[in-house]
């Protein structure tokens, strides 16, 4: 056996084992899943679907190889089978077909258990998320059903209150109604209050606004009377020299 196809043996025997190993009924998928989320394969999984293809690519050239010596061995058999003039050639063509038989087997298999390997993998991961899933479902909705008796409770005990305490209820019904009107008329002075100094703040603004519009307007019309007056003297100054 040439070292490629020891290699594909190999990467067959490895295959078959990982796929026994999933298979193990006592690994639950949860564990699977832990094993899967380490750092280890997050840092592989951007070159992860290269080699997925890389190797598909490869077992697919080896296998059409190997079914390309099965085709060239096969009618080269026949042909030698009945030629006599070489006896031993016709056997040393069979040990060479059987040997490209067991290279398309291996590739072929090799082939096959890749895909199942990477579509088990998905499986375990997605029924790993499933379980977990239905895990916190169920924590939800034993909690839910606490939660449900638990105010159905207490909706029975408000019922009995609410018969036995009716007339009482009325009144202090009545009292927080007016209450709430009374508070209401309160926010109500409050907010007209606070409208108007929003108004009166806003008229001062506009006042402060035009006070230094008016100011910026004597600013400039002074300082252009200083620079008139600055030229004239230095104008004077020149005619007395």
């Amino acid at each position: 056996m040439t070292l490629q196809w020891a290699a594909v043996a190999t990467f067959l025997y490895a295959e078959i084992g990982l796929i026994l190993i999933f298979c193990l009924p006592f690994i639950p998928p949860q564990r699977w899943q832990k094993i899967f989320s380490f750092n280890v394969w997050g840092k592989i999984a951007t070159f992860w679907n290269k080699a997925f293809l890389t190797i598909i690519v490869l077992l697919i050239v080896l296998f059409l190889d190997a079914v390309r010596e099965i085709r060239k061995y096969s009618s080269t058999s026949s042909i030698e089978k009945s030629s006599p003039s070489r006896p031993g050639a016709h056997e040393h063509t069979q040990m060479k077909l059987f040997r490209s038989q067991r290279n398309l087997y291996i590739s072929g298999f090799s082939l096959f258990f890749w895909l199942v390997l990477r579509r088990l993998v998905t499986l375990i991961t997605q029924l790993a998320k499933e379980l977990s899933n239905k895990g916190v479902l169920e924590t939800q909705a034993e909690k839910t059903n606490v939660a449900a008796k638990k105010f159905m409770k207490e909706n029975e005990k408000l019922k009995r209150l609410l018969k036995s305490y009716n007339i009482e209820e009325e009144h202090i019904l009545e009292a927080e109604n007016k209450k709430l009107v009374e508070d209401q008329e309160k926010l109500k002075t409050e907010l007209k209050k606070t409208s108007d100094a929003l108004s009166k703040v806003q008229n001062d603004m506009m006042t402060m606004k035009m006070q230094s519009e008016r100011l910026s307007k004597e600013y400039d019309r002074l300082l252009q009377e200083h620079l008139e007056l600055q030229d004239r003297s230095w104008k004077g100054n020149k005619k007395g020299l």
